[in-house]
């Protein structure tokens, strides 16, 4: 297991997402798993960097842990902005078109078809966000 801290600044994208990245390549994560992994780390990060702490910023880190039964990423999220649980978001009525739907909630709803696990907590301060993928 490993964790990095950065602002939550969007800036720092790139920066998680190469840790990620690195943490996993080291297991041989498969190129298209990586992919699907990457997607929620922009999403989820996104998130937190434009709304956790808005207007002003603070610490996130980034857990990255690889499990063996079943072989698979587990990548957690912790802050201490405001509590919000994306989990209990509506999923948007992906039926309608792009107008109908109304803007947000999209990213979310993708991250959770996209996992093969999806938790959130608020404990002792902190927003924890844990997502699992396996290989």
């Amino acid at each position: 297991m490993k964790e990095i801290t950065v602002e939550a600044k969007t800036e720092n994208l790139d920066r998680v997402t190469d840790f990620v990245n690195e943490e996993l390549e080291a297991w041989n994560c498969p190129l298209r798993t990586l992919h699907v992994i990457d997607i929620a780390v922009d999403e989820l990060f996104g998130n937190i960097a434009n709304y956790a702490y808005f207007p002003k910023t603070g610490p996130v880190t980034v857990r990255v842990e690889v499990k063996k039964e079943p072989l698979s990423a587990v990548i957690t999220f912790f802050d201490r902005g405001v509590p919000f649980d994306p989990l209990k978001k509506t999923d948007p009525d992906v039926t309608l078109s792009a107008e109908e739907r109304g803007i947000g909630g999209l990213g979310i709803y993708m991250v959770k078809k996209s996992m093969d696990g999806v938790h959130y907590e608020h404990k002792d301060g902190q927003n924890i966000l844990t997502v699992q993928k396996n290989f």
